[in-house]
This record gives structure tokens, C-alpha cells and sequence, in this order.
């Protein structure tokens, strides 16, 4: 899985004619599912997720994490950050797991975050053409990798 954690002080994502579904501040993640993505990668990334150090503590480093500051989470699927760009000029996407596949892992990483959190995220929905407002705080942007383990 790959995942885009950014550090917000608020969004808010909006599908067809549905309300839009908002947070305050706290952090907006955007996931992609990859062939061969499994249970590992799913505890792996809930956990970094809830636990990154992305919020700045007493003496003004990042020292706290979402979980700590007691903030809001967004997940939004995007199987675009799994596109290749080696050749030529239209990204490929052979990487990303297929729909059927991919649809329950993210369902499952959203309960895997809701674990880790101790309260409910806000979500987009899989495969649906989404409007996505945001405003980075920081700006603060975090790029985290199941497979290679590294943010």
C-alpha cells in the first residue's frame, strides 16, 4: 500500500450529490491499493498512520501524533499514486490491485485506522469520482510505503 499523509487544519471530500463529509485538524490520508497488498501491510500502515510524530509538541517539533492531539482522520482511496511514469508521457497503473480486490483492503485499513484511533474516521468512497478541499498545515506532506517499509 502506499499512502499521502498530510497534516491538515481542516478538509473535506465531497461525492456526486452527497453532503460533504468534513474534519478539523489532524490529517487527510491518501491510499492506494497494490497487487499483493495483504494483512501485513494493512496493520503496518494503520499504525504508522495513527502514530507518525507530525503535530508540533510543547517546544514546537513535531512530537505529537494525530492520536495525541485527539484530531480527525480522512481516508480517501487513490489508485493513482501507484502510476509509472518510466515511459512516456501517461502514467501506467499495473501496479494498482484490481477493484474487486482492492475495495475490501481499504475498507479494512479503514477499520485497522479506527482501531488504532479509538474513534471513526471520515472517509471517501472507493472508486467514486471525488471532490477532495483541503488545507495543508505546514505544509506537511508524508509519503509511507508498505512494501518498502520507509516513509
Amino acid at each position: 500500500m502506499r499512502a499521502v499523509i498530510q497534516r491538515v487544519s481542516s478538509a473535506s471530500v465531497e461525492i456526486g450529490e452527497t453532503a460533504a463529509r468534513r474534519i478539523g485538524r489532524g490529517v487527510v490520508v491518501l491510499v492506494a491499493v497494490e497487487s499483493g497488498d495483504e494483512r501485513a501491510d494493512i496493520e503496518w500502515l494503520a499504525k504508522k498512520i495513527v502514530g507518525l510524530r507530525l503535530f508540533p509538541g510543547p517546544g514546537g517539533r513535531m512530537d505529537v501524533s494525530v492520536k495525541d492531539i485527539g484530531g480527525d482522520v480522512l481516508v480517501v482511496s487513490q489508485f493513482t499514486l501507484l502510476g509509472v511514469t518510466r515511459k512516456g508521457t501517461r502514467p501506467s497503473y499495473h501496479r494498482s490491485a484490481d477493484p474487486a480486490g482492492a475495495a475490501p483492503l481499504y475498507e479494512r485499513l479503514i477499520r485497522a485506522v479506527e482501531s488504532e484511533l479509538g474513534m471513526s474516521v471520515a472517509t471517501g468512497e472507493f472508486g467514486a469520482q471525488m471532490m477532495l478541499s483541503l488545507t495543508n498545515e505546514g505544509p506537511v506532506t508524508i509519503i509511507l510505503d508498505s512494501k518498502r517499509k520507509e516513509i
